[in-house]
């Protein structure tokens, strides 16, 4: 793959690792770095969860749509928000120029994991549970994502390697 010509985008759930292993990645293949919460949260100067509190989940969604648009993402690792995948749009773009890498880690794990479930930002019905978010968005990502790491028993430098490994066999 030459990675000046195109970009990596990490999709996944909240707590996957996108953000972590993201910049970890960008450093081992010499790239820029794009993480699309903080993108979100500094065009909008708030936070995800205050986003959400005061005009609700899908503003969040729609934020983020507006940067999975508008970013300038050409050769970079994109780490995106977890709801990225509601936008057909966006997701389009992404598809278009760039590998989308889905890591996949299993609901146990996840919410280990993600302990901050109600404050963390996460862009959901107020009444929906992390599971009901886990089983609704699985099959987007799965649908997307051009290459899946199963990243469930993967330390983050492990991870890195899996991803590192499929993106120069792409």
């Amino acid at each position: 793959m030459d990675t000046a010509q195109k970009s990596i985008v990490l999709i996944g759930m909240p707590g996957a690792g996108k953000s972590t292993v993201g910049i970890l990645l960008a450093k081992e293949l010499g790239l820029d770095f794009i993480d699309t919460d903080v993108s979100i949260q500094v065009q909008q100067g708030k936070t995800l969860q205050q986003i959400s509190d005061e005009s609700g989940y899908m503003a969040v969604r729609d934020c983020e749509e507006q940067v999975l648009l508008n970013e300038d993402i050409a050769g970079k690792v994109v780490a995106t928000g977890g709801s990225a995948v509601y936008s057909e749009a966006g997701m389009a773009r992404l598809n278009a120029n760039a590998t989308l890498i889905f890591l996949d880690v299993s609901l146990p794990v996840l919410k280990a994991r993600v302990s901050n479930f109600n404050s963390r930002g996460i862009a959901r019905r107020p009444d929906q549970s992390f599971d009901d978010l886990f089983t609704e968005r699985s099959a987007l990502y799965q649908q997307y994502g051009d290459i899946t790491i199963d990243c469930s028993h993967l330390s983050i430098d492990e991870a890195l390697q899996a991803i590192v490994a499929a993106v120069i066999s792409a």
